[in-house]
């Protein structure tokens, strides 16, 4: 049965399913809109409907004016922590709404409009986050590469926006080395059919770079010589964004985000979810080029008026370990969000917390986590340091906000490491057979979410319905399909195991490699994991781990491995047929902190492996590679 601790939750979810479109039109009330919306969903549009069908408004006027015009102009909107500098800023509301004015102005009048595409290709600068408010502001449809990927995805993704104008910065900023944007952004334009009107460039002290005459302008000199732009009226249902998903091969997917429903969907979260309220300060530890960054470092918290951390550093690094536990304590961040692959860089140079504890962190209220599942050792590991709430939430950049968490506006429930939480109010969550019929509580399925998506999610792919119906749609008639393999336990928890193509099959058993996973990264000298199925001449595939090791380890790899390969034993049984386990230095990881886990199983099947365009060191690809051929 359900802790008697859900009442709140469980008032809230039946909140919104007893009326769901009840729910969605009193969550739009904290939204200002030009037109308000009469009809909150018109199940007839799109792939699966659309949500706020005849409302106007502008997200930019909500994300800035609102608040200058209720007099906090004067409070900081972002704080710039950039320690790869030594530089740091605060933007007031009113500077920050100055500048988007400014940038918005120097963008109409070089022909930018509604409806027009614009890429931008940035590091964590505050001039990122005026660029995509800029466009917000214009009604044009912004796309946001992250900075550094190479010159050949970059050009696929100008190619299919079509964009009008591009802003980008001459460099980004790595420790110990300098990343040159500039030529990489000149070699994609070559490659690209499409050609921009023009580029706006942000020439960094560091690397100024030359401009292109003709096609390139300096950033700050076209702000400085604007006039500031008003914000121009949209459809709820025009699109705000285009965010090409990593690793996409071939012709891109582009996730498109429209204007009324995530604006609705994130400021209803703010305080749902994150229990943030205007004045409070909010850092999500991630890039604008992802999801998480949209959503959170720029829209969710200027929406509801909170000051966010605009973050251009390493959890580890800049200058070590206790990078986070700095930036919270400096500028009292009361909600922080990372990757659950920061938390185990941070475990695995300080296991013991003990730069955290040189930090005042009273400040801070909560963690939460989301980006991969976070193994239940290091949730365990940080809620024992922090004292604090540790918080693991599933989403999708499809989905733009969670599908679930634990939600401190509502009072949270317990928690359960290594669970992803329960169903945030507007997803009905199920775990699927091959068939498409329900499994059992514990069992392991497809999961997914019935239709409508709520507000906030992708309601296509940019110009591509039918690619979105066949992508997410089609294999399960009436539900998204999320692609992630997990189960609902008894009491409605939530377990996100793997993507369903790390479901493995040794001698006809289904075993999820994020179960092994799970126990690998219990043994007290591991601080990350992965395993993947390598293929068995006799059972098809086996699994294969690959483990680094906490810093200060100094057993034996040989002892080490012989004591996982008895854990898993002991724990899921001979039928995993865990035999293998190999130490290696580093896990190759996307930017964004994702393991590469399609491109270890090639490795560890002796496939050709092509460089993934995503990858933030290919050197490390030699490296498992050696590990793997040896004996």
């Amino acid at each position: 049965m359900p802790d008697a601790q859900d009442a709140g939750y469980q008032a809230l979810y039946e909140a919104w399913r007893a009326d769901p479109e009840g729910y969605w039109a009193a969550a739009a009330r904290g939204i200002d809109w030009e037109v308000p919306p009469e009809r909150i969903f018109d199940a007839g549009q799109g792939p699966y409907g659309r949500w706020f069908p005849d409302a106007r408004l502008n997200i930019c006027h909500n994300a800035l004016d609102r608040h200058v015009a209720e007099g906090r102009g004067a409070q900081a909107a972002l704080i710039w922590d950039s320690p790869v500098t030594g530089g740091q800023a605060r933007l007031s509301y009113a500077e920050l709404l100055d500048r988007t004015a400014r940038l918005a102005g120097a963008l109409a009048s070089r022909g930018v409009g509604r409806g027009d595409r614009v890429v931008l290709y940035m590091p964590m600068v505050p001039e990122a986050v005026v660029a995509m408010l800029a466009c917000a502001r214009l009604g044009a449809v912004h796309s946001v590469v992250f900075g550094g990927f190479a010159a050949a995805e970059l050009a696929a993704r100008i190619a299919d926006a079509e964009p009008r104008a591009v802003i980008a910065a001459s460099c980004g900023i790595e420790p110990g080395r300098l990343v040159k944007y500039k030529p990489l952004l000149d070699a994609a334009l070559a490659m690209s059919p499409h050609r921009p009107a023009c580029c706006l460039i942000l020439r960094r002290e560091a690397w100024p770079g030359a401009l292109e005459p003709g096609r390139d302008e300096d950033l700050l000199e076209a702000m400085a010589a604007a006039a500031p732009h008003p914000c121009v009226s949209v459809a709820a249902t025009d699109p705000l964004y285009i965010l090409y998903t990593s690793g996409t091969t071939g012709k891109p997917k582009g996730v498109l985000r429209d204007c009324g429903g995530y604006a609705v969907a994130l400021h209803n979260s703010m305080a749902m979810l994150y229990g943030l309220k205007a004045g409070d300060v909010s850092w999500t530890a991630s890039d604008v080029g992802w999801v998480v960054g949209h959503s959170y470092i720029v829209y969710g918290p200027l929406l509801a008026g909170c000051t966010s951390v605009v973050y251009e550093g390493k959890p580890v690094g800049t200058p070590d370990a206790g990078a986070f536990w700095r930036v919270c304590a400096e500028h009292g961040v009361k909600v922080l969000f990372t990757a659950p692959t920061a938390l185990r860089a941070i475990k695995k140079e300080d296991p013991e917390g003990r730069l955290l504890g040189r930090h005042d962190l009273s400040r801070l209220e909560a963690l939460f986590l989301a980006g991969e599942r976070c193994d239940p050792d290091t949730a365990v590991w940080a809620a024992r340091l922090l004292g604090r709430p540790v918080i693991d939430h599933w989403w999708q950049t499809e989905t733009g906000w969670c599908i679930t968490g634990n939600f401190r506006g509502a009072g949270l429930f317990p928690m359960r490491p290594g669970s992803g939480g329960k169903p945030a109010p507007g997803y009905t969550l199920v775990s699927l057979d091959e068939a498409g019929q329900p499994v059992a509580p514990g069992q392991i399925g497809t999961l997914a979410l019935r239709l409508p998506l709520p507000p906030g999610c992708a309601p296509s792919l940019y110009r591509a319905d039918a690619r979105f119906r066949e992508a997410y749609l089609d294999a399960f008639p009436g539900h998204y399909n999320t692609s992630d393999a997990g189960m609902l336990d008894e009491d409605g928890y939530v377990w996100v195991m793997s993507r369903t193509d790390d479901i493995i099959n040794v001698a006809g058993h289904r075993l999820s490699t994020g179960a092994i996973e799970e126990v690998l990264a219990s043994h007290p000298d591991v601080a990350e994991c992965a395993v993947v199925g390598a293929r068995d001449a006799l059972k098809g595939q086996v699994p294969l781990g690959l483990v680094v090791l906490k810093s200060g380890a100094t057993r034996a790899e040989a002892e080490v491995a012989a004591e996982l390969i008895a854990l898993v034993r002991e724990r899921i049984g001979p039928v995993a047929a865990f035999r293998e386990a190999r130490v290696v230095e580093r896990l190759p990881k996307t930017r964004s902190g994702k393991i590469l886990r399609a491109t270890l199983r090639k490795l560890a099947d002796g496939e050709d492996v092509a460089v993934p365009p995503t990858i933030d060191d290919p050197l490390i690809l030699e490296e498992i590679g050696a590990v793997l051929r040896r004996p």
